[in-house]
């Protein structure tokens, strides 16, 4: 190779690490700065089936039995606080479950209703700025059921729909795929009060309800 080539490659290969260099930079500052995040999920809500006690319990099938009603969640978050090692945000989680459906062995529950979530909470990201993230959350906020009018087989429901308190924990995984935006699994436990099931008494009065899900994350300034 000629002096001329080497120092031809010499320069080629300097312009090459500095551009890399640059971008990582650029990337850097990027993610520094993208305080928001906004992210759209699916998955579903998956709760116990319960008990039923007292003189309308059917002698078959005596369980309030849910499905695994297909739920949207949709967070918003804003970062606080971090460090390489860990970092702290407040986030809103909000999940709807539209038409949970429900069965017994006798006619003491109603068809369906909807459940809404709304929980603040506080999210703790470990290695936030590395590709790979897992978080926890915690958090309280209220949870609202919606009942049908009709009960599972026949006849009108006499049950209302309901709001109770809510608490909230969770933990998932964000995977950092292209620049502002990230996929997200995770799963979280809305501990709620029960819905308003008069001819079903399960001698609870809280419930579980585990969603489990995926979606995508936008991080925004």
């Amino acid at each position: 190779m000629s002096g001329k080539h080497a120092v031809i490659a010499v320069m080629a290969v300097t312009m090459s690490i500095l551009g890399a260099c640059a971008s990582a930079q650029d990337d850097m500052h990027l993610a520094q700065d993208e305080k928001n995040e906004l992210t759209g999920m699916i998955g579903r809500i998956f709760i116990s089936d319960q008990g039923i006690q007292g003189p309308n319990a059917p002698a078959i099938n005596p369980f309030v039995r849910s499905g695994n009603g297909l739920t949207f969640e949709v967070d918003y978050a804003r970062h606080l606080f971090a460090t390489p090692i860990f970092g702290i945000s407040g986030e809103v989680p909000a999940a709807f479950n539209l038409d949970e459906k429900l069965n017994s062995g006798g006619d003491v529950v109603p068809k369906s209703y909807k459940q809404i979530f709304v929980a603040p909470s506080v999210r703790v990201n470990f290695f936030p700025e590395t590709a790979v993230s897992p978080w926890v959350s915690i958090g309280g906020g209220f949870a609202h059921f919606s009942e049908s009018s009709n009960l599972n087989y026949y006849g009108p429901n006499p049950g209302t729909s309901s709001t109770s308190g809510v608490l909230q924990g969770g933990f998932g995984l964000d995977v950092k795929v292209w620049r502002r935006f990230s996929i997200r699994g995770e799963v979280r436990d809305f501990w709620s009060g029960e819905p308003n099931f008069p001819l079903a008494d399960t001698g609870k009065s809280r419930q579980h309800n585990y969603f489990v899900g995926g979606g995508v994350v936008w991080h925004f300034h």
